[in-house]
C-alpha cells in the first residue's frame, strides 16, 4: 500500500510539474513507488500460494505486467494527443486510489513477528552501480565514445558503487540482496534469463513501434493497433504456460520454448523490409508475443523455489531488478544501434535534415519518394538491432538449457 501511495503521489507531482527538473524529480519519486509495486506483486504471490498453485497466479500477474507494457505506449499516445501530456500521469490518480481501496479491503493483513532492518546503504550503492551501467551504455551518444574520459569516469563510479555494495552486503544483518543467492546455480541462471526477458519483453517494445511507423508508413494509432497481436500472444502464452506449469510442476521446458521462439521471431523481424504486408508483420508480432508469454513467470518461480524461505522477498526483488536493468541497458544499446545506422544519412534524403527530429507527422508530410527512402533507411538500421536482440535471446536460451529440470513441490511436501 505504501508503494502504491508513493507511485500515485509521484504521478500527481508529475502531472503538475512546472519544469523539466520538477518532472525528473517527480519521476524519481514515481519510480520508487513503482519499484516497490513490482517486487510486492510477486512477493505477495509467494506469501499467499504454494509453489505449484503460485505458477497459475504468477501467470496472471506476468500477463498484466507485459500486456500493460505493450498497451501503455499506445494508450499514453492517445491520451497525450487528446488531453495533453499531463494526462498520462494524472490518469494514475483514480487508478491508484481504487487499488489502495482494493488492497485495504481484499488483501489479508499478516503482521510480521519482527521489524525488518532495511539495508538503505546497500540499496543506494546497488542503484548507483546499475545506473552507471545504463549511463555507460548510452555514453557513445552522450559523450561521443564508450571510452571517452567522461565515460570512463562513469565506469569508475559504477565499480566503486559495486565494490561498496559488496562490502556493505557482507556485514549488514539483512542485506537488500543476500550474496548467498549468487552461490546457487539455478538462481544465477534465472537472473541471466530475467535480464534477457527485460531486454526483449520490455526493452524492444518502443523500438518495434518505431519500426512499424517508419517502415510501414502507418500512423502511430494504427501502428499501436498492431500491438494487439503481440498482446494477444503474450496473454495466450502466459495463461497456457501458467496452467501447464501448475499442473506438471516443470518450468524448464517453458523457459527453453520461450527463448527459442524469441530467437526465431527476432531473426524474422531482421528480414522484414519496407513494404512487407502488414498481415505478415502482425503474424510475427503474434509469434513474438507468444514466446514472451510462455516464459514470463519462469524466472520468478524458479528463484522463489530455489531461495531459502527468509530470502524469498530479496530474491524476488533481485529478479525484478535484473529484468528492469535488462530493459534499461537494452534500450540504450538499441538506441545506439539505430543512431549509428542513421548517422551517415543526414541531408541525403530530400526534405529530411535530421533523422533524430523526424516525427510521424513530418514523415507523413514528405513526398512519396522521400518516405520510401526513409523507410528503406530505417529498415537497414533495424537489421542489426533485431539481429542483436536475437543474439541476446540466444544467451537466455543457453541459460535455459543449463537449468536443472526441477519439479515444483505440491502443497505441504516442501521443496
Amino acid at each position: 500500500m505504501a508503494a502504491v501511495a508513493i507511485f500515485t503521489l509521484g504521478s500527481l507531482v508529475c502531472g503538475l510539474a512546472v519544469s523539466m527538473d520538477t518532472l525528473i524529480a517527480a519521476r524519481v519519486l514515481q519510480a520508487l513507488g513503482g519499484g516497490g509495486i513490482m517486487v510486492s506483486i510477486f512477493s505477495i504471490n509467494a506469501d499467499l500460494f504454494e509453489a505449484r498453485e503460485r505458477a497459475r497466479y504468477q501467470s496472471y500477474s506476468s500477463l498484466a505486467l507485459m500486456a500493460s507494457g505493450a498497451v501503455g505506449p499506445v494508450l499514453g499516445g492517445t491520451l497525450s494527443d487528446l488531453f495533453g501530456w499531463r494526462s498520462i500521469f494524472l490518469v494514475n490518480l483514480p487508478i491508484g486510489i481504487l487499488v489502495l481501496a482494493g488492497l485495504a479491503v481484499l488483501l489479508p493483513y499478516r503482521k510480521p513477528h519482527r521489524r525488518p532492518k532495511i539495508d538503505y546503504a546497500g540499496a543506494i550503492l546497488l542503484a548507483g552501480a546499475v545506473a552507471s551501467v545504463v549511463l555507460w551504455a548510452d555514453s557513445a551518444q552522450i559523450f561521443g565514445s564508450l571510452v571517452a574520459t567522461e565515460s570512463l569516469v562513469v565506469v569508475a563510479f559504477g565499480l566503486l558503487c559495486a565494490l561498496g555494495w559488496i562490502a556493505v552486503e557482507r556485514r549488514v544483518a539483512e542485506p537488500v540482496v543476500p550474496l548467498s543467492l549468487f552461490s546457487h546455480r539455478t538462481i544465477n541462471l534465472m537472473l541471466v534469463i530475467s535480464l534477457v526477458s527485460g531486454a526483449i519483453g520490455i526493452g524492444s517494445v518502443n523500438y518495434v513501434a518505431l519500426f512499424l511507423q517508419t517502415t510501414t508508413g502507418l500512423t502511430p494509432t494504427f501502428a499501436g493497433l498492431l500491438f494487439i497481436a503481440m498482446t494477444g500472444g503474450i496473454a495466450a502464452g502466459s495463461l497456457w504456460a501458467g496452467r501447464r506449469i501448475s499442473k506438471s510442476g516443470l518450468y524448464k521446458p517453458y523457459s527453453i520454448a520461450s527463448t527459442a521462439v524469441g530467437v526465431v521471431s527476432l531473426a524474422i523481424f531482421s528480414q522484414i523490409q519496407a513494404g512487407t504486408p502488414v498481415a505478415v508483420i502482425a503474424a510475427v508480432m503474434l509469434l513474438h508475443g507468444i514466446g514472451i508469454g510462455i516464459g514470463q513467470q519462469v524466472p520468478v518461480l524458479g528463484v522463489q523455489n530455489a531461495a531459502a524461505r527468509d530470502d524469498v522477498g530479496a530474491a524476488t526483488g533481485t529478479v525484478t531488478l535484473a529484468r528492469m536493468s535488462g530493459a534499461a541497458i537494452a534500450i540504450s544499446i538499441y538506441g545506439a544501434i539505430i543512431g549509428s545506422g542513421l548517422s551517415h544519412l543526414t541531408n541525403q534524403i530530400p526534405g529530411v535534415a535530421d533523422f533524430q527530429q523526424l516525427t510521424p507527422q513530418m514523415l507523413g508530410a514528405l513526398p512519396e519518394a522521400s518516405r520510401a527512402a526513409v523507410a528503406e533507411a530505417y529498415a537497414g538500421a533495424f537489421f542489426p538491432l533485431f539481429l542483436t536482440a536475437s543474439g541476446i535471446v540466444a544467451i537466455g536460451l543457453v541459460a535455459a538449457l543449463m537449468l536443472k529440470n526441477v519439479r515444483l513441490p505440491v502443497a505441504g511436501k516442501g521443496k
